[in-house]
């Protein structure tokens, strides 16, 4: 008995691989071979003056593809809704620019630290120009606890910035 085309095609489909140009058409014959929950092909439609900026975003940050700063985008806009809506545990950085010479602001910000030592895995600061440090904290924990550190530390006389940049996954469990 001969296979024909329709009966390859269900066949691959049916195992989970199939390539995403052949979008399940019977009678279609697939060219790479992906497996289907790695890639989806869709299409989109943007205007021209988009396209451009997009090409040239693809070429300035040195993108394989469209699809691969579109995906890029993506993650960082669900990223964002995540992070908004405050659910889960994420990792992240805090990172914060203060002159080390206001009277008690480290003692400040070491006691905001040591009250939240169960979300930050470690710490780092880094001399910058004239009396500034620049100090960045590792932490791990709800999106909610993590938002609350940022914004007292942040909002420490003294502190001339600071952000919270989380994660799209947290770290494993540290023994």
């Amino acid at each position: 008995m001969n296979a024909s085309p329709e009966d390859a095609t269900v066949a691959l489909r049916d195992s989970g691989w199939v390539s995403p140009a052949a979008g399940y058409a019977i009678g279609t014959t697939p060219t790479a071979m992906t497996p289907r929950k790695t890639a989806v092909r869709f299409s989109v439609s943007v205007p021209s003056d988009l396209l451009d900026e997009l090409d040239a975003l693809v070429r300035r940050r040195g993108f394989k593809s469209r699809s691969q700063a579109i995906a890029e985008m993506a993650r960082e806009r669900l990223l964002e809704a995540h992070e908004e809506q405050g659910t889960g545990s994420m990792a992240g950085t805090i990172s914060l620019v203060y002159d080390h010479r206001k009277r008690n602001l480290q003692s400040a910000l070491a006691a905001i630290q040591h009250r939240y030592y169960l979300y930050i895995v470690s710490s780092m600061h880094v001399h910058l120009e004239h009396h500034n440090y620049l100090e960045v904290l590792l932490v791990q924990g709800p999106v909610e606890t993590l938002r609350r550190l940022a914004d007292e530390l942040t909002a420490t006389k003294g502190v001339k910035n600071g952000r919270l940049h989380l994660t799209a996954t947290a770290m494993p469990q540290l023994m």
